[in-house]
């Protein structure tokens, strides 16, 4: 699917969600990250090169996937996590490998 309309992507609600947040240990991962911007993701949080998961789950996500959910380091999340899109083709990929629809 291409871009999302504004209309679209709002259907999506991200913190009813969390799936882009669980469905791989891949994903949250740092890219173009400086060390100081890494820093300020708490110790708990990270590894040396990605955000520290329980499974496939990123360790900063607090909730139930599909219900309520949210980010402990919002703020300084890495930039994969700032560029993901509701409604986008990742966002499909990630709910659907986690059991929500599409």
């Amino acid at each position: 699917m291409g871009e999302m309309s504004r209309a679209g992507a709002e259907a999506f609600d991200c913190q009813a969600c969390g799936a882009c947040c669980a469905f791989s240990r891949d994903w949250p991962r740092f890219w173009t990250e400086s060390e100081a911007e890494i820093e300020r993701v708490p110790q708990r949080y990270r590894d040396d090169a990605r955000m520290r998961c329980d499974g496939d789950r990123c360790s900063a996500l607090e909730g139930e996937i599909g219900r309520s959910t949210r980010c402990v380091v919002y703020a300084d999340r890495p930039v994969v996590c700032r560029d993901c899109v509701p409604g986008d083709d990742a966002c499909r990929i990630a709910r659907a490998a986690v059991g929500l629809a599409a």
